[in-house]
């Protein structure tokens, strides 16, 4: 989704000159509902020119990626016989406790943001992954704040 009518609201270039009203307008054509169904809302700023240049540092290579997440879906199959995605309510509840500061820190979340059991359920689910692809056994506070930081439409703010 286009953080606003023209596409541009928050990127560095200045070219957006929607108004708050406009964009909180757009924004809302998306139900609570619907964007309780999605788990990542990620926004994604185009690149620099200067990354583009063939020069440039590469990233993490998809090899080690393709590993991570192979590991990941093995823990997942292993620990439900399904993967994280899939768990229901009851399955999320057993296989994602959360240490008391941590799940102290997803209730602060979830009263600030005024977020549904269905978005708790899933950004649990998303910890869950989170650790997974760390090889963590178990879901650390990094991996309930990251997961927390991927519900940027929640908070009213895409951009």
């Amino acid at each position: 989704m286009n953080p606003c009518p023209c596409g541009w609201a928050g990127d560095p270039s200045g070219r957006c000159r929607c108004g708050p009203d406009l964009v909180r307008r757009y924004r809302s054509r998306l139900s609570g509902p619907l964007l309780d169904r999605i788990d990542l809302h990620v926004h994604v700023p185009r690149l620099p020119p200067h990354e583009l240049r063939p020069d440039a540092p590469d990233g993490e290579g998809t090899a080690a990626i393709q590993a991570r997440v192979v590991a990941a879906r093995a823990r997942q199959q292993a620990r439900c016989g399904k993967p994280n995605a899939r768990m229901g309510q009851s399955e999320t509840m057993a296989h994602c406790r959360l240490q008391a500061r941590d799940q102290a820190l997803l209730e602060r979340a979830v009263e600030r943001l005024q977020l549904s059991a269905r978005s708790l359920h899933r950004i649990l689910r998303v910890a869950r992954t989170i650790a997974d692809l760390a090889g963590s056994e178990a879901i650390a506070t990094a991996h309930v704040t990251e997961a927390l930081g991927y519900r940027g439409l929640d908070r009213g703010s895409a951009a």
